[in-house]
């Protein structure tokens, strides 16, 4: 499959335009094959997604398993999850020919399907929420339907962290509990909101503990990316000096997607040679075209916890930030206050903590930030 322009910022075009990753992969595949739980977990934008579509893509995996991925970010409760869940594995199967298909209609015999016709011209399936006339019964089925297809299974839940806000009471007892009973499908749970994800799996009152081996996932080695960035930019008859490479991924301490941004963009620049300021270029076409977007973002945050972000953009890193010194550095209202709008700021995913430490989840928007503020 070739593309436009071999740095992707969403979506997955083969193993050409993945960068390493190797060592996690050969982990995902061996955990697939020992039916072990994996917990993958990162910041948002690390590339979990990446890595998950790069490990269906495996040949092996692929031969062999039916590979579901399921993204429940955007899910707010029960209905979407089944929903969700059921689409997902119903399109897959499109793949795999009408009768893969018509065994799992039969087995999710509480959902309406609709029949049509995709953009090709192909036959498809579907059904909306308004279709599922008993969500609990319909979760069922759909993991029977796991549980008894004809190839093993591998089950991706990313943003996983999500069902811990749905308004449904013991759900994560319940899914313990069909996961538990699973012997045809292997599961990999994925989030980026580290606090939340990392309760769930780690403490003894909640059910998924200790079910699931743990894989971090870091930055990509930085002499690999800068390889890789220098051979694909020469692929295309163009050049990009290794300082060039070194200087961005530093920027952004190798953070898959923001660097893989910058490139998409300084990609375009290079005529064919990429000069150190496209850099500054690229940074500044970034932020103009998401002005709109994170000064609406900006403008529906109350004061409270806008001024505690406005604090956080200019430290960068901010730690300490209910002591007495943090609060009136920054004219805030009170070390009360401030856990407050952590909270509210950190439930919308706007500010992210690592080991005490709080920062802006969106970097480009941190940038934005101390721009505008002149930090």
């Amino acid at each position: 499959m070739e593309i436009d322009n071999p740095f992707l910022v969403s979506g997955y075009a083969g193993p050409e335009y993945f960068c390493d990753r190797k060592e996690e992969t050969a982990r995902l595949v061996s955990a697939a094959k020992g039916k072990v739980n994996t917990l993958l977990i990162s910041r948002r934008r690390m590339g979990k997604s990446g890595l998950i579509e790069h490990l269906f893509a495996n040949k092996e995996i692929a031969k062999k398993y039916y590979t579901f991925y399921i993204d429940i970010y955007s899910t707010l409760d029960l209905n979407d999850f089944v929903w969700t869940f059921g689409n997902v594995v119903c399109k897959s199967l499109m793949s795999k020919g009408s009768k893969i298909v018509e065994s799992f209609m039969r087995t999710v015999k509480s959902i309406q399907f609709r029949m049509g016709y995709d953009e090709q011209g192909l036959p498809s399936t579907s059904f909306g929420l308004g279709d599922i006339r008993d969500k609990s019964v319909s979760l069922d089925e759909i993991f029977n339907y796991i549980e008894t297809a004809d190839r093993p299974c591998i089950v991706a839940f990313d943003e996983f962290q999500q069902i811990a806000k749905y308004p449904e009471k013991n759900l994560e007892a319940l899914l313990r509990t069909y996961i538990q009973k699973s012997k045809n499908a292997v599961y990999i749970f994925s989030g980026s909101q580290r606090h939340i994800i990392q309760n769930m799996f780690a403490s003894p009152s909640r059910p998924f503990y200790n079910s699931t081996v743990t894989l971090s996932l870091e930055s990509i080695n930085k002499d690999k990316y800068i390889d890789f960035v220098v051979k694909k930019f020469k692929e295309a008859g163009k050049s990009i000096s290794k300082d060039i490479v070194s200087r961005v991924y530093d920027m952004y301490e190798g953070h898959t997607w923001y660097i893989q941004f910058m490139f998409h963009e300084m990609y375009y620049m290079a005529q064919p040679e990429c000069s150190e300021e496209m850099i500054d270029k690229a940074l500044d076409k970034i932020l103009k075209e998401n002005e709109s977007y994170y000064s609406f973002t900006l403008y529906n945050i109350p004061d409270k916890q806008q001024n505690l972000l406005r604090a956080i953009a200019a430290e960068g890193m901010a730690d300490r930030t209910q002591s007495a010194e943090f609060v009136k550095k920054y004219n805030l209202q009170s070390a009360s206050s401030v856990q407050s709008a952590t909270q509210r700021l950190m439930e919308r995913d706007i500010i992210s903590c690592e080991k005490g430490v709080y920062f802006i989840s969106d970097r480009f928007f941190a940038t934005w930030l101390k721009r505008k503020f002149k930090f």
